[in-house]
């Protein structure tokens, strides 16, 4: 444990484990995916893909050994409910609230064997973040734009769209953050949200999601997670002050009218499935604000 060490030096300690291990681990990633690209036959890209989740589920290991490591004393463990039943080969498509950075080694840190390796949607840029932009795009991540205009959503969508059939080979956890952006006090001003602690979920992503593989899906997992002594930094994490973490997981079963339809051409489907989102996020909303309490 490192918690007898100042803050400080234990974020260093944190810090630099951390980015050893995603250079070592990123690197040996290079391999499996430059035959997935050179060859690309169903059961190399089999081989490959597993190779890169392990190296990938490797990573997730060590963050979540440092993260336990660097915790203050005294603080208690993460409160987490609603982890029973689940399949780590099952398929998930898994939806949370979104607040921090911290929001992704949370769920990654839970899910750990529980569940397969969680891939999410990523904004263009984050492509050239040096290292890990590489892990990101070896691992099948898709890359959206979120440009404006009806053009730019098609093409959002069909980006979605092919990295979802990619996720059909091998069992996989498709993790959409619905809000499309961190929740701050401003956003939620600017939006005039009508939830107190949510802003408006965005149902573009989820929609394809559901087009392309939802049937496959085992479950929708709801997840809620509460920071009650303050949203946590990147920094935080690393110097072991993250405070309590509470998180809440209903494994939700996905109705048949929200699957197979168009987000974009088809307005009743997206009134269905707008209705749908919604009816989670004011259930959510109440859990958080229970929670808070």
């Amino acid at each position: 444990m490192l918690s007898p060490l100042p803050p400080a030096l234990r974020g260093i300690v944190a810090g630099t484990l951390l980015a050893l291990s995603t250079t070592v681990l990123t690197l040996a990633m290079f391999l499996p995916a430059l035959l997935k690209l050179l060859l690309p036959f169903e059961a190399v890209r089999r081989v490959c893909d597993r190779a890169l989740i392990a190296l990938a589920a490797a990573w997730v290991a060590i963050n979540n050994g440092w993260i336990v490591a660097v915790r203050d004393a005294g603080t208690p463990d993460w409160d987490v409910q609603g982890l029973q039943g689940l399949d780590r080969r099952g398929w998930y498509l898994v939806s949370s609230n979104h607040q921090s950075w911290v929001d992704i080694l949370v769920l990654q840190r839970i899910f750990h064997g529980r569940i397969p390796f969680l891939k999410f949607f990523l904004k263009k840029e984050l492509m050239w973040v040096p290292v890990i932009g590489l892990a990101w795009w070896a691992l099948d991540f898709p890359f959206m734009k979120r440009g404006k205009g009806a053009g730019a959503r098609h093409s959002d969508l069909a980006t979605t769209r092919a990295a979802c059939q990619k996720f059909k080979r091998i069992p996989t956890s498709v993790i959409n953050f619905v809000e499309g952006t961190r929740f701050t006090p401003a956003k939620h001003a600017t939006q005039r949200s009508p939830y107190t602690h949510l802003l408006k979920p965005k149902i573009g992503g989820l929609g394809i999601a559901l087009a392309t593989m939802g049937e496959m899906f085992t479950a929708l997992l709801d997840v809620t997670i509460v920071y009650p002594d303050g949203t946590p930094t990147f920094t935080h994490l690393l110097t072991g002050r993250i405070g309590r973490v509470l998180v809440r997981v209903q494994a939700r079963p996905i109705p048949s009218d929200v699957l197979g339809g168009d987000p974009l051409g088809d307005k009743a489907y997206r009134e269905r499935l707008s209705t749908w989102v919604d009816t989670q996020w004011h259930e959510k909303d109440a859990l958080i604000t229970q929670l808070r309490s």
